[in-house]
């Protein structure tokens, strides 16, 4: 009845930049992309998977990153001085310059005034911090190229026991409690992420032989119950 599976390898969900406060929660990645959009960071910085440079550089991998690093992006000379004096953006440099981007780096192109609340730039940084080779996917985990699965797909209810018997093979590899141990945790993922991805790789828009092989046998309802587990385990 059941078919098998035989690995799930996904893309990892949350990685810290090392030097970033280890007080700060997992919750506020997610409310640092709420800002990323809300404070309208989004409509000159792209970010995740294929980010291109919009009016400003794109932000992957910013932690810990060389100032005027991005070639081929055209910086304002006061970035390049900064940059030739050595300035990285390490926690201390990006908080000031969030907080007042014309007064750590004046005559800067950067028009936004800055952003106010410590929380809130806490937030910004921690998500900020996702951004890695490894993730590099934010907390949707769904990249430009995935094509949009239709709604009546999507609004499948996912059974839980279900997903839970079909993952009886992943757990050997990802871990139930979170813990990476060397392999992505795939943990309380949204189940309607979760389903773009898997279906993003059944039908081959992302280039992974083994994660083709793995979708090619599974059809919609176990896809849904699949995701309804893992969106329901939570950390």
């Amino acid at each position: 009845m059941f078919r098998a599976i035989k690995k799930l390898f996904i893309v990892p969900s949350v990685i810290f930049f090392a030097g970033m406060n280890p007080v700060f929660a997992d919750s506020d990645a997610a409310e640092g992309e709420r800002l990323y959009k809300t404070l309208r960071c989004a409509s000159c910085h792209a970010v995740g998977p294929g980010a291109k440079n919009r009016v400003g550089p794109q932000l992957n991998e910013i932690m810990g990153r060389a100032a005027a690093g991005i070639e081929g992006f055209r910086y304002s000379r006061a970035m390049v001085a900064r940059a030739e004096e050595g300035l990285v953006w390490d926690e201390e440099n990006l908080r000031a310059f969030l907080t007042a981007p014309s007064e750590f780096v004046p005559r800067t192109r950067m028009a936004y005034r800055g952003v106010r609340d410590d929380e809130d730039i806490t937030a910004l940084m921690v998500y900020l911090a996702t951004l890695t080779p490894e993730t590099n996917l934010g907390v949707a985990h769904i990249e430009p190229g995935d094509p949009e699965v239709a709604p009546e797909i999507l609004a499948i209810e996912g059974n839980v026991e279900f997903g839970e018997y079909l993952s009886s093979t992943c757990v050997t590899c990802h871990q139930a409690s979170g813990e990476s141990n060397g392999i992505p945790p795939i943990i309380n993922w949204p189940a309607e992420a979760f389903v773009t991805v898997l279906h993003a790789y059944k039908n081959k828009s992302r280039d992974n032989e083994v994660m083709q092989q793995i979708t090619s046998t599974l059809g919609n309802e176990e896809i849904a119950a699949l995701a309804a587990y893992y969106e329901s385990i939570q950390e």
